[in-house]
């Protein structure tokens, strides 16, 4: 399995917000985390990330333990993370988020900033505007783009679409899509679970810090429980 977690535990002090946790992904795979709030899935993220250490459990990527790694050189292997509530800089410009992107490289970065460009034509549009002056679809758009600076392998998505118009919702969906055409495997974390279905291979459903159901999305969007639950069918 090119990454996998197994049996994770993460406690906040004596409650277990993860709880025996075990997810696994193929190279170039997208697979989504759907669920309430509270259930864990964000804990989940900042454990891989390396800004959550867990009390028990293994994370594996390609082949090396990574599970109490710095967050820094989690980012230096290839993992990126797109934290909920985008976190860019807002008195920065554009073009200087994107740039501190890439501050674990030592490489050119000019044609990385071109494929962000290609990604989101309108962030080439306003590089030297302050970051905070863009509307909300396009900071999501912005932070995900300061995510691919770093040019990662894995791309950690937490609530992309959340407060976001609908038409917008489509279009992040969109570009989900095609970055992980371009070879990033991505894990989606997402309390819209239709977007999310829709646009991964692969779906776990979590609960109470658990996984209480796993499988293809095309399953899942089928299931009664999971329409009920997440669909508002």
């Amino acid at each position: 399995m090119w990454f996998s977690i197994t049996d994770l535990w993460v406690y906040y002090g004596k409650v277990a917000a993860v709880r025996g946790v075990s997810v696994g992904i193929e190279k170039r795979e997208i697979i989504t985390l759907i669920g309430a709030n509270g259930a864990g899935k964000t804990t989940l993220l900042r454990t891989v990330s390396g800004l959550k250490k867990a009390t028990k459990g293994t994370i594996y990527y390609q082949n090396e333990r990574i599970d109490g790694k710095s967050p820094e050189k989690i980012l230096r292997k290839g993992i990126a993370h797109v934290p909920e509530g985008r976190r860019i800089f807002p008195f920065m410009s554009v073009l200087d988020n994107l740039i501190l992107g890439s501050y674990v490289r030592r490489d050119e970065i000019k044609s990385d900033l071109q494929m962000v460009f290609e990604h989101f034509p309108r962030l080439k549009e306003r590089l030297g505007q302050r970051a905070g002056s863009l509307s909300g679809g396009e900071q999501q758009m912005l932070a995900i783009g300061r995510a691919l600076m770093s040019k990662p392998l894995l791309l950690l998505l937490d609530e992309p679409s959340l407060g976001l118009a609908p038409k917008m919702v489509t279009e992040v969906g969109r570009i989900i899509q095609e970055i992980n055409k371009n070879g990033v495997t991505i894990i989606l974390v997402e309390q819209n679970a239709n977007m999310a279905l829709k646009v991964a291979q692969r779906g776990y459903v979590m609960a109470t810090g658990e996984i209480i159901l796993n499988s293809d999305t095309k399953v899942l969007l089928r299931n009664e429980d999971v329409k009920r639950a997440y669909l508002g069918i």
